[in-house]
């Protein structure tokens, strides 16, 4: 071999050596990064959760929220997965057993009772007292999951319903652009409001969620919040529950046809068409008015829902919250953080407006400028004050005292009273039978329910 070739050759090899070396040295230096990158990556907990908030703008609007948290640390990203009411029920259950639960689940006071027989919901009163710290939280918001020693969830927002009204339609019934102010009046309008194939006022028989709610909400304006008696057992079939549904049965008469099969949408679409004077629901009317309606804001009207004379104020009350399912502390010290940083005023009214008027603040610093200057509430400002203020008379059926039946979990999930209300109503039976029937079914409900150790 020549000298050139050796040379070559020489330096060829050199190089070689030289670059494997400094491959070497790189993956050597690089090697701990790699570690503390994988390690970082193992460490980095993570939280999935369920929620049943359907509508697209909900889960857009609540991904933004998500997406800001996720990005303000390294140690925690929270993912969401989006279920339904129709099922979830079962599907937690099934998840539970089969050891797939997410780590939180959005939930309302009577789901709770019902997950919580798996054993797998875990007490959450130190999560809530962190928050209350900087962030009180409205009673009304906390009591429903406040039993047996322990807080079951943390409150997140609220629900509340309201008497909405075309006050145009009014008008032009020589009603003037008040709302009613008690049954008498209410039964008034809605009858002088009922003509030329336009009805005065929703009135839901169908057996569904919201069916509870609107009848619930007419049992309390007339001395019928308690479900149950303060030794724990029904206490449904009194005069004053048949009473109500008498005057529920006879508001039947100026709603729409197809009353017996609504969900919460049909009563929001008629009362935008102009077909629907009167409906009673939650703040969600707000933010599709104007455009669905082509009427100015003015235009629709909010009210306490009207009670009888020897009644009191008051509405059915939803405090939405979120469970933890996970009894690792890692997950739990995460769940801290992630709601600490949702109860931020500014980040808590971005929450809020996922849907604007329908999530209510459960917090006193929750009702903020950030909320309230939002560009669909800022045109109602005199509803808002009212769902506000309809807050401090809220309840839920089954959660009005310090003592809860946990077979409201199974009266609740199979509508137990708006399957009285389909009686009264769709099969024509009297207010009485109606109401000794619901009593009757509610009663073997609780009684098929253990109280929880």
């Amino acid at each position: 071999m020549g000298t050139d070739q050796q040379m070559t050759k020489s330096l060829a090899t050199g190089h070689s050596r030289r670059r494997v070396l400094q491959g070497a040295a790189a993956l050597a230096m690089a090697a701990p990064m790699l570690r503390a990158a994988r390690t970082m990556a193992q460490e980095k907990v993570q939280l999935v959760l369920w929620h049943m908030e359907q509508p697209p703008n909900r889960v857009q609007q609540f991904q933004k929220v998500l997406d800001a948290f996720n990005a303000s640390q390294d140690g925690i990203e929270v993912k969401q997965q989006v279920q339904n009411w129709e099922d979830i029920y079962q599907k937690a259950t099934s998840a539970i057993q089969a050891g797939r639960q997410p780590d939180l689940l959005f939930t309302i006071p009577d789901f709770t009772t019902a997950i919580k027989q798996t054993g797998a919901v875990q007490p959450v009163e130190d999560l809530v007292d962190a928050i209350a710290a900087d962030h009180k939280f409205l009673e009304p918001a906390v009591q429903p999951y406040r039993y047996e020693d322990h807080t079951w969830a943390v409150p997140l927002y609220g629900m509340v319903q309201l008497l909405w009204y075309r006050k145009d339609m009014f008008e032009a019934a020589g009603l003037g652009r008040d709302a009613p102010k008690d049954w008498d009046q209410l039964r008034e309008y809605a009858e002088k409001l009922t003509a030329d194939g336009k009805f005065g006022i929703g009135i839901t028989s169908s057996k569904h969620l919201y069916t509870d709610q609107e009848f619930y909400s007419f049992m309390i304006t007339n001395g019928g919040k308690h479900l149950f008696a303060e030794d724990g057992k029904v206490d449904f079939d009194t005069p004053n529950n048949v009473k109500t549904l008498a005057f529920y049965k006879e508001l039947s008469k100026f709603s729409p046809p197809g009353s017996s099969s609504w969900t919460w949408a049909e009563p929001q679409a008629l009362l935008n068409t102009g077909q629907l004077a009167m409906a009673i629901e939650k703040g969600q009317f707000l933010g599709p008015f104007e455009e669905q309606s082509g009427r100015p804001a003015e235009d629709l009207g909010a009210a306490p829902i009207p009670w009888p004379p020897d009644g009191e104020r008051g509405s059915i009350y939803y405090s939405n919250g979120v469970m933890l399912l996970s009894d690792d502390q890692a997950k739990r010290d995460a769940t801290g953080e992630f709601l600490k940083f949702l109860f931020q005023p500014d980040t808590y009214a971005e929450f809020l407006l996922a849907e604007p008027g329908l999530f209510l603040p459960v917090t006193e610093d929750g009702d903020s400028p950030a909320w309230r200057q939002s560009p669909v509430l800022a045109k109602y400002p005199d509803a808002v004050d009212l769902l506000v203020e309809q807050s401090k008379y809220g309840y839920l059926f089954g959660f009005t005292r310090d003592k809860i039946n946990p077979g409201i979990g199974q009266i609740s999930a199979e509508n137990m009273l708006a399957q009285v209300v389909q009686m009264a109503i769709v099969q024509d039976q009297t207010p009485e039978e109606a109401v000794a029937a619901g009593q009757k079914m509610m009663e073997a409900a609780a009684a098929s329910v253990q109280p929880s150790s």
